[in-house]
């Protein structure tokens, strides 16, 4: 199923370089299920490689963003006694490589930029998300939890790896512990947000004109460049190892058009032509 393929939860489009990409089953609150786990997967994949592609937004059709597993996939995972992640045998593999293939850790790896745009009620799986999306802004007023603890669940999909290094030990224990609701506003000091919007409008109104800057403004190789860098860091420990592979990055990086562009843009007082 590429894009041209019949999609039920999941809608996109494409304008100046940005690619809105939808949860979309409004009326349940775009609630997350195998089908859309499936096609969320294979719609990132098909619009990882486009040229005409430099950044990923990622909404929910209004009202919400994503309230979490749908509540008869979570019945039926506790009468089968098991959880099923409702993907086929061989899912779409976006981003990844073999230390960030899994969910939903492959948008580490993702070659574009995801930005999420937490339009409304956000909770669980659509949490986690929006924890592994490289850039966040959320509405105000949008509800937010982990909820798995008032399931009596354990966290799920790395929220338990990815919210202790965005938020802080002490931070991210209060949410994933107590799966209590709070806020866009409430949180917008944590270090989670790089904007608080007033309404859910324009929190995907931030995140588009987030996205057009970096489309203008920020060679796509680089962002490419820097992405790896950043989750190679998350994942060791080893400042010197971070330095040399930034002198063979920067070597490599020397040796192409787009820097020859940055360079002359700047000696000319212009915006580059990336």
């Amino acid at each position: 199923m590429g894009l041209s393929g019949d999609l039920t939860a999941i809608r996109w489009e494409i304008e100046d370089r940005i690619a809105t990409v939808w949860l979309h089953r409004p009326h349940r609150h775009n609630a997350w299920t195998g089908t859309m786990h499936t096609e969320y997967r294979q719609v990132m994949a098909d619009l990882e490689h486009r040229d005409d592609v430099r950044v990923v937004v990622v909404t929910g059709t209004p009202p919400a963003f994503c309230v979490g597993g749908d509540s008869k996939a979570l019945t039926d995972h506790g009468e089968r006694g098991g959880y099923d992640s409702g993907l086929p045998a061989e899912p779409a593999r976006p981003g990844g490589g073999d230390r960030l293939d899994a969910d939903m850790a492959w948008q580490l790896g993702y070659r574009l930029p995801i930005i999420a745009a937490v339009n409304g009620a956000c909770a669980g799986v659509g949490l986690s998300l929006v924890l592994f999306c490289d850039l966040r802004f959320v509405a105000a007023d949008a509800k937010l939890t982990t909820a798995a603890p008032k399931l009596g669940l354990p966290a799920e999909y790395g929220a338990s790896w990815m919210l202790p290094r965005l938020v802080g030990v002490t931070r991210a224990n209060d949410l994933l512990l107590s799966g209590r609701i709070v806020t866009g506003a409430e949180t917008a000091d944590w270090g989670l947000w790089n904007g608080v919007e007033a309404d859910g409008a324009s929190t995907l109104g931030a995140a588009h004109a987030y996205g057009r800057m970096l489309a203008a403004t920020s060679g796509p190789n680089a962002v490419t460049m820097t992405k790896r860098q950043i989750a190679d860091d998350l994942l060791r420990h080893d400042p010197a190892a971070s330095v040399g592979d930034s002198l063979r990055l920067l070597d490599q990086a020397m040796g192409t058009a787009e820097y020859r562009e940055g360079v002359a843009a700047l000696t000319e007082k212009r915006p580059p032509n990336f």
